[in-house]
């Protein structure tokens, strides 16, 4: 799946409207019904959505987690990074442009697909189910983040006209998730494979429809269906890696065990990620220790809050949080004092053989997520003594002593932070604390309003319907 995204090319262009309010559909020097006849039509278009999700996940730690109080800019020099990390972000943030139009143009290649394959003869298109239930599944993201990210959004199902988009208002948070996120993960978790062989390792399955399920019900407080959902993924063959550092071991096969959803990325092919090089520091030792070459970005320290909430023994600390690397030889060599970054997470450290080319991918969702939200799910659906055994699966992996009996308030502090340690760096504490309504209490002392809960919406696409009626600002942000 890594490599062969970057053999497919599908020609897209914006169609009539100057200002690229939304990505229409493809189109290219033929008519756009031939470009959907074979099974092999259908399955270049799907990569088309990948590719998407490839180039909108590079930046997504910004959201999930540099909004949070795990992360943080100290790099000083990156005014945009700081302006997301202290709530001073306006609507002329370029990461909040770039995302809006790649959620869109995702959407709108998935609309065509659907729209043009519902009539498609199964008998040619051979995978007619695997492509409508890949589409649905990546729909379905996006319309996740976006909602997330912005609240209300206009909701597009169809291939619309460019007119049509200027005129198309947003829609209600609740409806999205009823009638295109639920719905569509519902439909793509019957209709995909519980896993692949070859090269087509590393697309949706089934088990990452039913996660990502999952976890939008526990966003809706759903916690009855959230359980349901959670335990059936709990029956997939799914388990934990032995090693919790194996997991970011980047010369081994990312497609393990623990494996349920990634943003693949490869390196060597105009394909790699820029995560080792926004995370590593510009400094000798530690561009030397991990075989890091070219320029870095110094990005994303983790918070001394964060290093204060690992205990000792926690063999997931060392790997998450660090002020330095330690050789062969236990010798320690610390970040220059004075440098302008004074940690850094080593989550995303590998070979790297040129600048914004590396292997790491993105984690959406793994199996130790799904056991800590089904935790949650049973927790609060009044099933403690179950809720903690499942929470000990994650918390004994990392080296520390079973939970026993505990009543459901404490049990809920326990799997939010085993959440935190857990999943630092995986795009998760932000929405986290704002799906347990403790966003507020938790940054208010570093700058964040009530109104902060959502971005704003990106200045061009205010500016280019040029109607509060119809695409109004978030409040507070005007």
């Amino acid at each position: 799946m890594k490599k062969i995204i970057s053999f497919i090319s599908i020609p897209l262009l914006f169609i009539s409207c100057s200002k690229n309010f939304i990505e229409m559909q493809p189109i290219s020097s033929i008519s756009v019904d031939a470009l959907y006849k074979t099974d092999k039509d259908y399955q270049d278009a799907v990569i088309g959505c990948y590719r998407t999700m490839q180039n909108q996940y590079q930046n997504f730690w910004q959201f999930g987690d540099l909004r949070g109080d795990d992360v943080e800019e100290q790099w000083t020099a990156a005014l945009d990074l700081m302006r997301i990390d202290n709530f001073t972000a306006d609507n002329s943030e370029t990461v909040i442009a770039s995302s809006w139009q790649n959620y869109y143009n995702l959407i709108n290649r998935a609309n065509t697909i659907l729209d043009k394959i519902k009539d498609a003869d199964s008998t040619v298109v051979k995978n007619k189910n695997r492509h409508t239930g890949e589409a649905e599944f990546l729909r379905a993201m996006a319309y996740f983040d976006l909602v997330r990210i912005f609240g209300d959004v206009p909701m597009l199902t169809t291939p619309i006209s460019s007119d049509e988009a200027l005129k198309k208002g947003r829609d209600k948070v609740a409806d999205i998730y009823e009638q295109v996120i639920i719905k569509d993960l519902l439909d793509a978790a019957a209709r995909l494979p519980a896993k692949y062989s070859g090269s087509d390792v590393g697309r949706a399955t089934g088990g990452a429809a039913k996660a990502m399920l999952g976890r939008v019900y526990l966003a809706r407080k759903d916690f009855v269906k959230a359980e349901a959902v959670l335990q059936e993924v709990t029956q997939m063959n799914y388990a934990l890696l032995a090693n919790y550092t194996d997991l970011f071991d980047y010369t081994k096969d990312e497609h393990h065990s623990e494996y349920i959803f990634d943003i693949e990325y490869e390196e060597g092919i105009g394909l790699g990620s820029i995560f080792t090089s926004n995370f590593c520091p510009f400094v000798a030792s530690v561009m030397s220790f991990y075989g890091v070459t070219g320029s870095t970005g110094n990005h994303g320290s983790p918070t001394a809050k964060l290093f204060a909430a690992f205990t000792d023994g926690d063999k997931r600390k060392d790997i998450t949080v660090a002020k330095g690397v330690t050789d062969k030889n236990g010798v320690f060599t610390p970040l220059p004092t004075g440098f302008g970054m004074q940690a850094f997470t080593k989550k995303y450290m590998t070979p790297m053989k040129t600048s914004n080319d590396s292997r790491a991918n993105w984690k959406v969702i793994r199996y130790a997520d799904v056991l800590l939200m089904y935790a949650e799910a049973l927790n609060e659906n009044g099933k403690t003594p179950q809720a903690i055994t499942y929470l000990n699966q994650v918390h004994t992996r990392a080296g520390l002593a079973a939970y026993g009996d505990m009543p459901q308030t404490v049990t809920r502090e326990n799997i939010y932070l085993e959440r935190r340690l857990e999943l630092s760096y995986e795009g998760v504490r932000w929405f986290d604390l704002l799906r347990t309504d403790r966003a507020l209490s938790t940054m208010q002392s570093v700058g964040m309003k009530s109104y902060m809960t959502v971005f704003p919406l990106p200045l061009g696409q205010i500016q280019i319907v040029n109607d509060p009626a119809i695409l109004p600002q978030n409040e507070g942000y005007n």
